[in-house]
């Protein structure tokens, strides 16, 4: 499947704001933001009129790249979740949580999105004892993922295991840091998915 290639700080850049996508040099004052907090490009610090189609814009392009998904798959999703029953944009953003990628990163087992599906994609991941090297698959209430018996002694996962309980896990997960292993209680809904992007507005901008 195709992904975004470029460099992760310019996408931060561009948003005008963290969006962790590097792991622990957003933490630190390498962070690229910090240093130049302004859009990338020659025009990277004139003034930018913000018209409503922009601000829709841009809080699809932040949401995108914040879970690390291209436009048509993106586009795809949405058109999911507004089949659901509910409010859009949380359907948006539980189809979104629900992926493998980001399951493994909630949990701890990973420093980034890009980091997790990595390690989903080089096949170190099961669901329910199957390995499953598929990072947009989606994970259901009572799944089991683990990390593999053979994959265990790799130095990611024990690190992961070294920094067990530095990093927050949602309630929707169990995460057991001594077994590599994370029990999905529930799918998240929206007052504890801590990702800061406006869902509303990407719903008006795919609903013109």
């Amino acid at each position: 499947m195709a992904r975004y290639t470029g460099a992760d700080c310019k996408r931060c850049r561009r948003e005008k704001q963290k969006l962790f996508l590097k792991g622990a040099k957003c933490e630190s004052a390498k962070c690229p933001i910090e240093i130049r907090p302004y859009p990338p490009g020659e025009h990277g610090r004139g003034r930018t009129k913000d018209s409503e189609y922009l601000l829709q814009l841009r809080e699809k392009q932040k949401c995108a790249r914040i879970y690390g998904v291209l436009e048509k798959q993106f586009v795809n999703y949405y058109k999911e979740a507004n089949q659901k029953t509910g409010k859009t944009g949380e359907n948006l953003l539980r189809i979104l949580e629900s992926r493998l990628d980001n399951v493994v990163y909630r949990a701890g087992f990973a420093k980034s999105r890009d980091h997790a599906r990595q390690l989903v994609r080089h096949g170190h991941i099961t669901v329910n004892g199957r390995k499953t090297d598929i990072p947009s698959a989606r994970v259901a209430v009572n799944d089991i993922v683990e990390v593999r018996e053979a994959s265990r002694n790799l130095v990611p996962f024990q690190v992961a295991q070294g920094e067990a309980g530095d990093k927050t896990v949602p309630a929707w997960l169990e995460a057991n840091a001594a077994k590599l292993r994370i029990l999905v209680h529930s799918l998240p809904e929206r007052q504890v998915i801590d990702t800061q992007v406006q869902e509303q507005l990407i719903v008006e901008l795919y609903s013109k």
